[in-house]
């Protein structure tokens, strides 16, 4: 029985788009993601003729980034089930490049969804690549961390600010090379500090800001062990300026509430992705498990074997289920961040034991890039941190019990 056996509520239109984008993940996302990965400077990933741009494009007349593309007939939990599958779908293909895809339409999405008219009008005519950007080289969870003393010290200088001036913003400061879509990005959803904040952090502002204004530039890719097929590298703010228009919040009152919406979306996500990671690697370790000959049988029919498969299974289906249950309920009113953050960091940590118990199956060969576990083992590991690394998330997820 497949998990495809076992998933209720998808009617047969819903079966259809998933076994759509089953396909996709498989004869797309899956050779493109052993090309770019085996890339030594990952500038080339990104570079014209790189099959990154072809995956752009397939995946653009494939029609599914954005949910409202499923039909106007579903309900909410229909629409977040559908998505949740489609989510899963994509990263069981490659993770990475389910990221940056799915990062690609946000930044109209955001005007909307702040109420931002001109803002909206302005971005929904531009077909732009999206990415958030937040975290800053001396500022990692400092900056995610909006339960925490550290959030609020006024003593902590973030070093991307911006200052009002009449009906603009001036921006000038840099965030990390951990801005996932950094170097491909044509607008970006900017979260920086005001200048003159007595708040630390807490006193944030956010804006969309076109990359294509005077004063922004950007680092080179970031070269990682994992994800390599997600380009990520830092942005430059030099005196750039802003309308007021493309402002979405600001001050302390508002940033930490819209701040903790935002990573709870984020960590919807990661969850419902990192199930198809683990999913993906189960899949590996059992198609190899009944190849793979020693003791002269396929070691599936070892106990051992056979025991961590069964292990492995468990970890994965209870992962799509905590997963699908919070993005569900997220799509109906919404959800306290400690579930998000539960899903996240359970689905994560899920993807990287099944993945590291996958290596174990292979062998030596598991350490070998001849063989695709070991890179799923890297894309993995990554998850631990990004998006909020996994034990800061865990104390910000217990202030909220």
């Amino acid at each position: 029985m497949t998990v495809a056996d076992i998933d209720a509520g998808l009617t047969d239109e819903m079966k259809e788009v998933r076994d759509n984008v089953h396909r996709f993940s498989a004869d797309v996302l899956r050779p493109a993601s052993i090309e770019l990965d085996s890339m030594h400077d990952p500038a080339e990933t990104i570079a014209d003729g790189s099959v990154y741009w072809d995956v752009v494009k397939k995946y653009e007349q494939l029609g599914i980034g954005d949910p409202s593309h499923y039909g106007d007939d579903l309900t909410p939990t229909e629409r977040a089930l559908l998505h949740s599958v489609v989510l899963e779908e994509l990263a069981w293909g490659d993770v990475g490049l389910c990221i940056s895809l799915e990062l690609r339409d946000t930044i109209a999405p955001w005007a909307q969804g702040f109420g931002k008219t001109a803002a909206y009008e302005y971005f929904a005519e531009r077909k732009d690549i999206g990415c958030l950007a937040l975290t800053e080289p001396d500022h990692g969870s400092d900056h995610v961390a909006f339960t925490e003393e550290i959030f609020s010290d006024p003593s902590v200088r973030p070093g991307c600010r911006a200052r009002r001036e009449g009906d603009e913003w001036v921006i000038n400061g840099q965030k990390a090379a951990w801005v996932s879509n950094g170097p491909v990005t044509t607008a970006a959803a900017l979260f920086c500090t005001l200048e003159d904040s007595k708040d630390g952090i807490k006193g944030g502002v956010a804006f969309l800001v076109p990359m294509e204004l005077p004063g922004v530039s950007r680092g080179k890719p970031l070269d990682k062990i994992g994800q390599r097929t997600l380009p990520q590298g830092e942005l430059f703010f030099e005196d750039v300026r802003v309308p007021d228009d493309f402002m979405l919040i600001e001050g302390p009152d508002a940033y930490p509430m819209v701040w903790e919406m935002v990573l709870t979306l984020a960590n919807n996500a990661m969850g419902q992705q990192f199930v198809g990671v683990a999913r993906a690697a189960y899949d590996y370790a059992l198609a190899y498990a009944k190849e793979r000959v020693q003791g002269g049988v396929p070691i599936i029919q070892h106990q051992s074997v056979k025991a961590r498969l069964f292990s492995m299974f468990n970890k994965v289906e209870a992962a799509r289920s905590l997963a699908r249950r919070v993005a569900i309920a997220h799509a109906n009113g919404g959800v306290p961040f400690q579930y998000a953050a539960a899903s996240k960091i359970f689905c994560t940590q899920t993807a990287f034991e099944v993945a590291s118990d996958a290596v174990q199956i292979y062998g030596g060969n598991g350490l070998c890039r001849e063989y695709p576990i070991e890179k799923i083992f890297r894309d993995a590991r990554a998850s631990l941190i990004e998006d909020g690394e996994n034990e800061v998330l865990g104390l910000m997820a217990a202030a909220r019990l």
